[in-house]
């Protein structure tokens, strides 16, 4: 099956039992900074993620991550958590309930303008929850993308549709 059209790439997965790692690199013509501003403030992140509050900027700080989408069932997640990595303009590490381990690792691109984005996301979970994280974080980035080029989502238009065609597309691959 050939995989949908998406700005974003796909992500992948390495699983051992319930532990799961997924990993997506993305290229955006904005430069770190603005992508920064986007993973790592207040302002940004719900704009294409959730709202953090409470968020404390430094290693060891509080973060209590809310989503503005909602699951199948209509749930939210709220997962309080941890700053468990930080470094200014470079690096946000968020480990929380639910999701795990949650890391942004930005660097300029290499001779050319934008960023590169390293994604890490490692949790434990059923295989079914492995494909509704890739599935989840594939459709955040694409709202991330939007929300770089000026178009922060508005969530009253959230619905599942477009998360279900990735999560289809992820399960037909294999991953």
């Amino acid at each position: 099956m050939d995989r949908l059209e998406s700005p974003v790439p796909y992500g992948t997965a390495v699983s051992a039992d319930d532990t799961h790692t997924l990993r997506y690199e993305l290229i955006f013509p904005q430069p770190v900074e603005r992508v920064w501003d986007a993973v790592a403030t207040q302002e940004g992140l719900p704009g294409w993620l959730a709202a953090a509050d409470p968020f404390v900027r430094h290693e060891g700080g509080a973060i209590t991550l809310r989503w503005q989408n909602t699951d199948e069932h209509g749930t939210a997640t709220v997962a309080p958590g941890q700053v468990t990595g930080w470094g200014p303009t470079r690096l946000a590490e968020y480990t929380v309930d639910v999701h795990g381990r949650i890391r942004f690792d930005l660097q300029p691109r290499d001779g050319a303008d934008g960023t590169r984005l390293r994604f890490t996301n490692e949790f434990t979970g059923s295989p079914a929850c492995r494909l509704d994280c890739l599935a989840g974080w594939h459709h955040h980035f694409e709202f991330l993308a939007e929300a770089l080029a000026g178009r922060p989502k508005d969530w009253s238009t959230w619905n599942l549709d477009r998360w279900r065609e990735l999560r289809a597309d992820y399960a037909a691959a294999g991953e």
